[in-house]
């Protein structure tokens, strides 16, 4: 069937170039959710699992049963807003993120993703079309992982990455857990993991960078997603004081440190482009101005689109450790954190995102992510793939995170047009 026609209940046809979503009504409900949680700054603090994440999860569910879908929550809380398509024996095409976020977060990280989701859903009722599929909106418990840890729970579970007995003990640093706090909030659910099939998977989301924005492009086309391979890194040395002990007779922790940081700096410019590496916390030990310190511990972020690539940065990073060891005479332990595959999404669904693009004439490219997603998860049992739209500045994991609502409208527009291509239905 041809992908410009799309066949709605009264046997019609209409242009898919001119069906658009509802802007002011997605700005709309971004704004309504917003409230939830809302900080002064402008922000959103709604931590998994708290109440105030209950009381998005119910708005949620209240425009969505409001829709005409069918609610379902499994046993890890995550919720499934479903639209009844014309063989509903079909595997739904799914979209969705996460309405959590983090403790002075934003109005739109995960957010966008969700309310796109719903808005898809309402404009297809506004024009009363059929899929052929079921049309699918998920919110994903716990994905940013700011109270309980990991990020990315919700869809972990789901794909069975994650035991669901061993995450429903984990506890936050006030030792509530996960499997009491599902409970209490009411969204302990019945519907069991590994989840559902799903016939693929789309997700919408603020770029949390300033690529986009940078290329003046409205449309980011996330051909796949960053590997990660974290590291605690304990270098140890001897702590003496800072006034008699010759320089040359030091064994510095700290100094340590420092040239790992820099060659962490070095191997990412090295492995260019898409390589990242990162030092974001660092503790020294004693701590006091006049003793040198004896052990430090340094937090290592490797990111790479490419499996091998990766490999290699870690590689040089031990080269610079074993110099450490044999000429600065410091005792060293590099203890793994995590560990995320790179990946390359799907190429139907990469094609039906940029097809989206080119349909509706916005300004495109291709780009990579380098953050996790649920879509990672999600990519490991289903064709998958993601939209980016710019956020002012690259800002994110901020209160004064922002958004431009016709960008927000024209991304929105991209998973429609991506959701339908994927449908059946065109």
């Amino acid at each position: 069937m041809s992908v410009e026609t799309l066949v709605n209940e009264a046997g019609t046809s209409s242009d898919i170039a001119n069906l658009n979503i509802n802007g002011e009504r997605l700005w709309q409900s971004l704004m309504d959710l917003a409230q939830l949680g809302a900080t002064p700054k402008g922000g959103v603090c709604r931590l998994a699992l708290t109440d105030l994440d209950r009381a998005g999860r119910d708005l949620f569910v209240k425009w969505c049963e409001e829709a005409g879908c069918s609610i379902t929550i499994d046993v890890i809380g995550n919720i499934f807003a479903r639209r009844p398509g014309k063989d509903n024996s079909l595997p739904p095409i799914m979209t969705g993120s996460h309405i959590d976020t983090q403790p002075t977060g934003g109005k739109f990280d995960g957010c966008f993703g969700v309310m796109s989701g719903l808005e898809v859903i309402r404009t297809l009722n506004d024009h009363n079309i059929v899929t052929e599929a079921p049309i699918e909106v998920a919110v994903w418990t716990n994905e940013e992982g700011s109270r309980f840890a990991p990020c990315m729970m919700g869809s972990g579970v789901f794909i069975g990455k994650f035991d669901l007995e061993e995450t429903y003990a984990i506890a936050d640093y006030e030792g509530a857990k996960v499997g009491d706090e599902l409970k209490r909030i009411g969204y302990l659910g019945q519907q069991q993991v590994p989840g559902h099939k799903v016939g693929a998977y789309f997700e919408a989301h603020i770029e949390q960078g300033p690529i986009l924005e940078n290329e003046e492009k409205t449309i980011g086309v996330v051909i796949g997603c960053l590997g990660q391979k974290w590291f605690d890194l304990t270098l140890k040395g001897v702590e003496s004081h800072a006034g008699p002990t010759p320089m040359s007779l030091r064994k510095d922790a700290l100094l340590g440190a420092a040239e790992v940081i820099q060659a962490v700096n070095r191997i990412a410019l090295e492995h260019q482009p898409y390589a990242c590496g990162t030092c974001g916390h660092i503790e020294a030990y004693p701590g006091s101005r006049n003793v040198i310190p004896g052990e430090v511990l340094v937090s290592i972020d490797f990111r790479h689109l490419e499996e091998d690539q990766l490999a290699h940065m870690i590689s040089e990073l031990e080269k610079v450790l074993e110099k450490l060891k044999t000429e600065n005479g410091l005792e060293l332990e590099l203890k793994p954190t995590a560990n995320f595959p790179a990946l390359y999404f799907h190429d139907d669904c990469v094609n039906a995102v940029r097809t989206g693009a080119q349909r509706l004439g916005v300004p495109h490219m291709d780009i990579v992510s380098g953050a996790g997603h649920d879509a990672i998860f999600m990519a490991e049992v289903c064709p998958a793939g993601m939209i980016f739209v710019p956020c002012e500045d690259g800002i994110s994991h901020n209160e004064i995170e922002n958004a431009d609502p016709e960008d927000l409208a024209v991304g929105c527009n991209v998973l429609l047009h991506a959701m339908l291509e994927r449908s059946g239905v065109c």
